[in-house]
């Protein structure tokens, strides 16, 4: 589980990453990243925590299927948010074909996103 202060819960929040920050698209899921603030002078103690929400719609799969979807990806982004900029927000929206994934196909299309939007990806 995420910890509480590395949570997306409000919609402004989802809105904000999804509509001012950049997008990587794997096929089982979409990955929406705002980078935080790059104020040189904002010391590391003080800096806001990455917080990650997640999107699994119906087309996921049924109640039992979204729930277990959403289980993988939050421990998939809770080893992951020390990798991202401080004060960033990510959605990780996922595809129809997450829920027959596997836990091991989930992290490959996770990390391959999160690499391609910090620029760590070759095209």
């Amino acid at each position: 589980m995420l910890p509480t202060d590395n949570r997306l819960r409000r919609r402004e929040d989802f809105a904000t990453a999804v509509r001012r920050g950049r997008r990587a698209g794997r096929p089982l899921l979409v990955v929406h990243l705002r980078s935080g603030s790059t104020d040189p002078h904002a010391s590391g103690e003080s800096a806001p925590p990455t917080r990650a929400g997640f999107v699994v719609s119906k087309a996921v799969g049924g109640a039992v299927v979204r729930n277990r979807v959403k289980r993988r990806l939050r421990h998939l982004m809770r080893e992951r948010l020390s990798e991202l900029p401080p004060g960033s927000l990510v959605v990780v929206r996922a595809l129809p074909g997450a829920g027959d994934a596997d836990h091991a196909q989930l992290a490959r299309d996770l990390d391959a996103a999160l690499q391609r939007l910090q620029g760590r990806g070759a095209r």
